[in-house]
């Protein structure tokens, strides 16, 4: 349950999404439910849970106890309403759901808000799920768009979402040589299976490509057998949304792409084909400790498992019918899989096992036929105890909701931690660094190799609950291992004397006003040698202006269109004219406005502010709409990523 000593770990505990304080007291001062907890209710049910303390009073960042005078009346008043399905469609809370906590002498109730099942999705307020179902986001809570509601709805009632039988499709919708090959690999797996003496349609229903529904007697091709085997035609027809993409990149820090495989016609374009190509291109080179087994060498080690594991995974967990592509990328210092759809099982708990909930069951069998994946919650297990065996740093797990649902998975090749490193910190910090306990550790040399550290990349590298994760990062401050910048949700943490450059240390010298600033800067990973610097005077520097006007600093790779106004009058014409098509025609296609916003932001950092003068858009449709999925898709980076949400965040193309 929730456990504080005193306001200090509740202040700490502010910076977490999964808590939430509202004040409780009601006009007469004796303690009332606050009307906006309902939303907040739903929000937590319907991502990922959380807390709400009642009695505290939250301004601009600040913490104030104020207790409630009568919380048995406020007690009451929550489990009432939770029952009155008038109110909310899912009660959640048990009696054990609200504490009652005591500190500095003031009564305050904290409830537990646990995230629904599955099959409980959407929680909403008022019998109305697609006005009233909200979810919780960074900022809090928000109101569930319709796409967001229909989703969950599929989700609740659809146990395997590839089951769904295809009215019209027959065997001349799948691509035979898929099926052939196929069959090969399940014939090297499980040489003895009887299905290995059917003919390719027996198989192909025996395997789950073909159902019938004992119910209604329909019977046909499932959505499964399309994805997994179809011809390109056949999936564009059952899953319109449907894409699969892989990008290999010969630099870390480069967009240029040297491999890429994707439907181009030239092969089927389905899951298996594509699976079959993609792990050929994964495993090539891949360069990890080899390990014998009775004398001989494993061609297969457990980071091959692990990166088909991770590729098995995101295949069959994806939804098909999402906004984003399957996409998988591979770098010299890293292994990303992306498939759209949020995980059904929360990620933490996903990483430590046991609890399985696929997407896409049939699709989950037939890999399992031929090797590949596994069953009962073992996968992510599998994939960390891989790495783990290579000695590479934490696997990142984790989702997003903006701009569309999407699980990420990235697995990094850096040494776990590099001797040089740790031999680098015992003399920043002597020997106290060495009696910090392991998670400690890990957090610090993750600031040391990554550049920062966050609350989110804390929480990847433990099972530990984000709570004590909360709590871990400002002791590390207060024993002088970390320095944080930001505040509350957006706080990062670095080494002393090695913070990245902040918009504030990058403007200090700027010749005009940036208030009106968004984002910038790629990853910043430090080299070892840099480690040794202590002090901060290597992020000082002047600011100038170059010949266009632009804000040049030492602090940043390229040029900072900040304001309009500071431009040259000749470049602030070629920079409208640019922009022109957007403010001439208002309904432009998103294709069209993402080659306009390329264009506008290559060669330099330009802020929402000036993006928004110049394409006549709302800032904030322009960092949902095109901004944000643009750094997701690598064609725009931030110049300070560390700050996703600065007032003074500018982009940059990375081609």
């Amino acid at each position: 349950m929730f456990q504080i000593a005193d306001l200090v770990d509740l202040q700490a505990l502010s910076e977490s999404a999964e808590l939430e304080f509202k004040l409780a007291q009601g006009q007469d001062g004796k303690g009332k439910l606050p009307d906006d907890f309902w939303p907040t209710y739903s929000a937590m049910a319907n991502t990922r849970g959380g807390y709400v303390v009642l009695g505290v009073r939250e301004k601009n960042g600040n913490l104030t106890l104020a207790g409630i005078e009568d919380v048995d009346i406020v007690r009451k008043q929550l489990f009432d309403m939770a029952s009155n399905s008038e109110k909310v469609n899912v009660n959640l809370l048990i009696n054990d759901s609200a504490q009652v906590v005591i500190l500095d002498g003031k009564k305050l109730l904290v409830v537990e808000i646990p995230a629904a099942r599955r099959e409980q999705k959407p929680v909403y307020l008022k019998n109305q799920p697609m006005r009233e179902s909200y979810i919780r986001l960074h900022e809090g809570d928000h109101r569930c768009s319709e796409e967001q509601v229909k989703r969950m709805l599929a989700e609740q009632v659809e146990t395997s979402r590839d089951d769904k039988i295809l009215k019209g499709f027959n065997i001349a919708d799948i691509d035979l040589d898929s099926l052939k090959a196929f069959k090969n690999l399940f014939a090297a797996a499980k040489p003895q299976h009887p299905w290995l003496e059917l003919d390719l349609f027996e198989l192909f229903k025996k395997i789950g490509g073909w159902r019938l529904d004992r119910q209604s007697g329909e019977e046909g091709i499932t959505v499964a057998g399309v994805l997994m085997f179809g011809t390109w035609d056949a999936i564009q027809e059952a899953a319109p949304n449907y894409f699969v993409d892989y990008r290999e990149r010969d630099e870390a820090n480069t967009e240029r792409w040297v491999d890429r495989l994707h439907p181009d016609g030239s092969w089927s374009g389905n899951v298996f084909d594509f699976y079959r190509r993609t792990y050929r291109k994964l495993v090539t080179d891949l360069k990890v400790p080899f390990e014998l087994q009775d004398g001989i060498r494993l061609d297969d080690s457990k980071a091959h498992e692990a990166i088909r594991e991770a590729l098995v995974n995101t295949l069959v967990h994806a939804d098909y019918t999402g906004r984003s592509s399957i996409l998988i990328v591979k770098r010299p210092d890293l292994f990303g899989f992306r498939n759209p759809g949020l995980m059904r099982v929360p990620p933490e708990i996903a990483v430590k096992g046991g609890d399985s909930d696929c997407r896409n069951r049939r699709m989950q069998q037939m890999f399992l036929m031929i090797g590949a994946g596994e069953r009962a919650g073992s996968g992510v297990p599998k994939i960390y105890s891989g790495w783990e065996w290579a000695r590479w740093r934490t696997p990142k797990l984790y989702e997003k909701s903006i701009p569309s649902e999407q699980t990420i998975l990235e697995l990094s090749t850096t040494s776990l931690v590099p001797e040089a490193v740790t031999e680098l910190l015992g003399k920043m910090f002597g020997q106290k660094f060495y009696v910090l306990n392991d998670f400690e550790q890990m957090i610090v040399v993750t600031a040391a190799i990554e550049g920062w550290v966050n609350h989110e990349r804390a929480c990847q590298l433990t099972s530990k609950h984000s709570r004590d994760v909360t709590l871990t990062l400002p002791r590390l401050v207060d024993k002088g291992f970390l320095v944080v910048s930001g505040e509350k949700r957006d706080k990062s943490y670095s080494l002393p004397g090695m913070q990245p450059p902040s918009p504030e240390d990058v403007f200090s010298h700027a010749l005009t006003s940036v208030d009106s600033l968004t984002h910038n800067v790629e990853n910043l990973t430090y080299k070892v040698e840099d480690l040794t610097h202590t002090g901060k005077n290597h992020l000082k520097g002047a600011g100038t202006r170059d010949g266009k006007g632009r804000f040049i600093s030492n602090l940043i790779d390229k040029p900072f269109v900040d304001e309009l106004n500071m431009l040259t009058e000749l470049y602030q014409q070629e920079l409208h004219a640019l922009g022109a098509p957007a403010k001439e025609q208002h309904r432009l296609d998103t294709e069209t406005m993402r080659t306009l916003i390329l264009t506008l932001c290559r060669g330099h950092y330009i802020s929402v502010a000036v993006l928004e003068t110049l394409l006549d858009r709302k800032p904030q449709s322009l960092r949902q709409n095109y901004l944000k999925p643009m750094v997701t898709d690598g064609l725009l980076k931030m110049a300070f990523p560390h700050k996703p949400n600065s007032p003074k965040q500018g982009y940059t193309a990375t081609d």
